[in-house]
């Protein structure tokens, strides 16, 4: 008993010399006035950094589930473990924590007999055989993107890309490849899509009846201007191994005697000319002298009154909030030897210099947004 008593003064006498109102006093005086309230409210805890350190793992988990084809085998029906873990063709052994997890997050049901089933976005959105498939968005995160991430310290370090396969000098090599082609081409008609949706409703077609996509790839933006406007003809401007990929889908549409492929290099010529130059998510790949001589090219090729659309993942003017676009900035300095993101006021800027006119930046979706101009 006595030597327990010794070490319970003991310790009291440890806290007393450290009273915590002494302690945090001097700290906490120190601290920005919002930090210090916060502090002092006991509400600062780690729970948004870990969530934050270990998304890669949910980031994962979905990117397979797409790899699989989890969504669409379930687009069919429920299914059990076993049935679906056949199904997909993966081993017994994970099977039960991958579709809990799925579960989990939200991706994927599971009813009382142990059924799993879509959500109802996943259901929408993930199925491959449904014509609001998102998951071409992430084809080209499975197959290379993701991969590259793990090296970004080495390229905060040396500033250069950390992929042999460079925006600026490799993207014949990147068309060379099958696999790596479609997934490129799938990824970019799954994000461009719901933004010429958009487009199609909120810029005025009426007054235009040609349109070319420059770097448009298969065509999805003419494509769903096409559909939306009766009267508008045009096409792809893009490197020559990509018509194969453009005739066929602008075949599958039904719209092959409206929109063609125009083959070429933007930095071997002009550019064609229409009513409408799109560069769409094409400015960010390269360095800022480029950038420039993109947007006077299409001056140029346009006629009088004619317009340009920049759409992008904008970087918020304030560089403070557009998480999606300052990302997307980093995934350049990933992937190419000068590219980067830039604000709408940045674009705004640029296209002034070009000579554009009535220049106005407005959003399209959650994460993209256009800066028009006129010529």
């Amino acid at each position: 008993m006595n030597a327990t008593h010794e070490r319970n003064r003991a310790k009291r006498n440890r806290m007393s010399a450290h009273p915590s109102s002494t302690s945090l006093a001097p700290h906490v005086a120190t601290l920005p006035d919002d930090a210090a309230t916060i502090m002092k409210r006991g509400a600062v805890t780690a729970d948004r950094i870990l969530e934050l350190g270990y998304s890669y793992r949910a980031c994962r988990t979905l990117l397979s589930a797409v790899e699989l084809g989890v969504f669409t085998v379930l687009a069919a029906g429920p299914l059990d473990r076993d049935t679906l873990s056949e199904r997909i063709g993966i081993n017994s052994r994970g099977a039960r924590d991958f579709f809990d997890s799925l579960v989990a997050l939200r991706m994927l049901v599971r009813d009382k007999a142990g059924r799993y089933s879509n959500s109802a976005e996943t259901d929408l959105y993930l199925d491959r055989n449904k014509p609001t498939y998102v998951g071409g968005a992430f084809e080209n995160v499975i197959t290379r993107i993701y991969m590259d991430w793990g090296s970004l310290t080495d390229a905060l370090r040396t500033g250069k890309p950390q992929t042999h396969l460079s925006m600026v000098t490799k993207f014949a090599e990147l068309y060379a490849d099958e696999t790596l082609r479609d997934a490129f081409t799938n990824t970019m008609t799954a994000r461009t899509r719901p933004v010429a949706q958009a487009l199609a409703k909120r810029f005025p077609w009426a007054e235009h009846r040609t349109l070319i996509d420059i770097g448009g790839s298969q065509g999805c933006l003419p494509v769903e201007i096409a559909k939306a406007h009766y009267h508008i003809s045009g096409g792809v401007f893009d490197l020559p191994p990509l018509q194969p990929s453009f005739d066929q889908f602008v075949k599958a549409h039904g719209l092959h005697d409206r929109l063609r492929f125009y083959p070429g290099d933007f930095f071997e010529g002009p550019l064609p000319s229409a009513d409408v130059l799109v560069l769409g998510r094409v400015l960010h790949n390269w360095d800022l002298a480029t950038k420039k001589m993109l947007l006077r090219k299409a001056y140029d090729a346009l006629p009088a009154g004619g317009a340009l659309i920049v759409y992008e993942q904008l970087i918020d003017d304030e560089r403070c909030t557009q998480t999606d676009g300052l990302l997307a900035s980093l995934q350049m300095l990933l992937s190419s030897p000068g590219g980067s993101n830039f604000t709408g006021e940045d674009c705004v800027g640029w296209m002034r210099e070009a000579h554009f006119r009535n220049i106005s930046v407005e959003p399209l979706t959650a994460d993209q947004s256009m800066v028009a101009g006129i010529k």
